[in-house]
């Protein structure tokens, strides 16, 4: 049963060989995939709505899998690179707002100017701060 699952996964190591896989882009898709078909079973009632959400589930399908087979790996990873150009700076400022709402200990303020965000400690009063970046004046209650 051992040598079963052991060719098994030697095949399919051979068959991706030179191939695309898995990469950001693909988990992105797969997840457009999951959240339309969420959408489709909770919210579709009609006929001509089904068959829009059905269209775009088979979509994402396709081209997540052609992109996963493809061996044309330099186009690939040339949209896997765009893609995570657009993505990382909307991946940093998510990750910084949650680690804003988790410190309980600071208060944040962003400058009207130029859009930097300024720590203060919290539970101070109504503070006047000096934006580090543009020499702005933030007035706000800590």
């Amino acid at each position: 049963m051992r040598n079963v699952f052991y060719r098994a996964s030697s095949a399919l190591a051979r068959f991706m060989y030179g191939r695309n896989g898995s990469d950001q882009l693909n988990v992105a898709l797969l997840a457009v995939y999951l959240v339309v078909c969420l959408l489709r079973a909770l919210f579709v009632r009609s006929a001509a709505a089904a068959a829009f959400f059905n269209i775009l589930t088979l979509l994402a399908a396709a081209l997540l899998l052609f992109r996963m087979f493809s061996r044309n790996l330099v186009r690939r990873r040339a949209e896997n690179a765009r893609f995570l150009a657009w993505w990382s700076p909307i991946r940093g400022r998510l990750a910084g707002m949650r680690q804003r709402s988790l410190d309980k200990e600071h208060k944040y303020f962003t400058c009207k100017s130029c859009k930097t965000i300024c720590r203060v400690p919290a539970g101070k009063g109504k503070i006047e701060i000096t934006c580090p970046k543009c020499g702005e004046k933030i007035i706000g209650k800590s």
